[in-house]
């Protein structure tokens, strides 16, 4: 593999950094502290410290403890098995599908997988939850430690460290607006099963953090654990932010310690890139407003009200104490073997960095056009299918140019596009065959697109053919240079005038000719 250049701003100390660099082939090593984000205050500047967690939807049919379904958009309470409506005497049975899921995603990671894990109860009441208590894993996670890198601009990567992944029920949801003196609950979410992806505070900025986010979605899309849905809910984030004096997060990053870091406010389900860049603006400076003020920022979980542009208070903050955890008495500790994490782990697919490397190196593809053609599965496996024993800079271009570019305009995605990888790479055959130029290659993907069928077959039959006859691209230059005497003057006085001759030709054979003949033969015709 060709070693790239790669600058890495980590809070990490150097073996470490050594070893990750050697593994990916990088050529340029920087040990710098994130470079965070400042925003100024009345009295002096101040910076962000962000964490992260994230609850992403395993990616099942069934729920976490019970075979109901996941579907989503049933009729309201269709997908409730009885221990999900915490029916006496029903107990819960794990679903192996999910812990699975879970493994995958923390492999995917980087993480540490724990072949001993427990779950606890965490007390609390909501209406849509039925058992007065969610089944969650406090003190034995399935998945310590890992990582996600994430590129915050071209040649420069951030490592955003994973603190755990633990398992947990989804709770139902609560309608208000059916009715001006009742609320309903929905039961078909509860029971459905979480990964509670924690992250420590390393992201110190808005933009990072949304780009942590859509990292860690469409790694979790890559490998099939959750679908990353965030408009039905099934990725939402927590986001737990504060801010510091300029110095204080180099203290944390070298003690652990997190009272250089401020008090935190979380803010919560946070279901959208772009208003999560916005709440962590909005609370920032709503903290650094109370404390340059000389007050004291509350810890508590807060809301964020898009119309208003602010958050408001939800509720205290709670500890974990409050929550009064203990071992669930009706689950046994969950006991996995080695041997079966090493089997998910052998069939892993391609991750995304490990993919957009490959394209790099395979394909001649700048780290750009790598990064939009591996953001999504679907789009680099289309991609991947056109340019197999093609140029791919050429299949690149005609994938950016022509196909997004009409996918966009009728608002389709990739999965539902009229040309298949196939007929796609049919077109860039006939280009790279010669049989047609690129303004034919333009009407042929256009009659595909409409009208589907085979490139070679819509070619051969509508006389689309490429005129590669020398003597007969020379008759037509010859007819319209003996009609343009004046403008054969000019172009001898000014040589770019050719271009002018090679359009008039193109157009007299219907954009038929071989645009390379064209030009060699009207420049030889006019002496240059």
């Amino acid at each position: 593999m060709a070693q790239r250049r790669l600058k890495i701003l980590l809070p990490l100390a150097t073996p470490y950094v050594r070893r990750y660099n050697e593994e990916i082939g990088v050529l340029d090593l920087s040990y710098q502290t994130p470079r965070p984000e400042t925003i100024a205050g009345a009295k002096h500047d101040w910076e962000l410290v962000i964490g992260m967690e994230v609850h992403a939807q395993i990616s099942s049919n069934a729920k976490l403890f019970s075979g109901a379904s996941t579907k989503f958009g049933n009729e309201p309470n269709a997908n409730v098995a009885f221990v999900d409506a915490a029916m006496p005497g029903m107990l819960p049975v794990i679903n192996e599908f999910c812990v699975e899921q879970a493994v995958r995603t923390g492999l995917g990671l980087n993480a540490e997988i724990n072949l001993w894990s427990a779950f606890d109860r965490k007390n609390y009441f909501y209406p849509d939850l039925p058992q007065g208590y969610q089944i969650s894993q406090l003190y034995h996670p399935i998945v310590g430690e890992g990582e996600v890198i994430v590129y915050t601009e071209p040649g420069i990567a951030r490592r955003v460290r994973i603190e755990r992944i633990h398992m947990e029920q989804d709770a139902g949801k609560s309608i208000h607006d059916m009715d001006p003196n009742m609320s309903f609950v929905d039961l078909n979410r509860t029971g459905v099963a979480l990964m509670e992806i924690v992250s420590r505070p390393d992201i110190r900025g808005p933009e990072e953090a949304a780009a942590y986010v859509g990292k860690l979605r469409q790694i979790l899309r890559y490998l099939g654990t959750c679908d990353g849905n965030m408009q039905n809910g099934n990725l939402r984030a927590d986001v737990n932010v504060s801010v510091c004096l300029p110095g204080q997060y180099e203290k944390y990053v070298e003690s652990g310690d997190f009272k250089h870091l401020g008090t935190r406010c979380e803010i919560k389900n946070m279901n959208s890139m772009r208003f999560i860049q916005q709440a962590i603006y909005v609370e920032a400076r709503r903290q650094i407003a109370i404390l340059e003020a000389e007050g004291f920022v509350k810890q508590e979980t807060r809301l964020y009200d898009a119309d208003k542009g602010e958050t408001r208070s939800m509720r205290s903050k709670e500890e974990a104490h409050d929550y009064r955890y203990f071992p669930d008495p009706d689950l046994l500790p969950l006991e996995i073997e080695q041997t079966w994490v090493d089997d998910i782990a052998a069939k892993l697919p391609e991750l995304p960095d490990q993919k957009k490397a490959r394209f790099m190196d395979e394909f001649g593809l700048s780290e750009y056009d790598a990064n939009v053609l591996t953001a999504e599965l679907d789009t680099a496996s289309y991609f991947e299918a056109v340019a197999a024993g093609r140029d791919g800079k050429l299949a690149a271009n005609w994938v950016f140019n022509e196909l997004f570019g009409r996918l966009k305009k009728h608002d389709t995605d990739i999965t539902e596009s009229p040309v298949t990888p196939e007929q796609l790479g049919g077109v860039i055959d006939l280009i790279t065959k010669g049989e047609i130029n690129g303004k034919i290659a333009k009407a042929l993907f256009e009659i595909v697109y409409n009208e589907g069928g085979d490139p070679a077959e819509i070619v051969e039959a509508r006389g689309m053919k490429q005129v590669t006859d020398t003597s007969a691209i020379e008759t037509t230059v010859d007819e319209v240079i003996a009609a343009n005497p004046a403008q054969v003057e000019r172009a001898k006085a000014n040589p770019k005038l050719v271009g002018w001759f090679v359009g008039q030709v193109m157009k007299a054979t219907g954009g038929k000719a071989n645009p390379k003949t064209v030009n060699e033969l009207v420049s030889a015709k006019l002496g240059f």
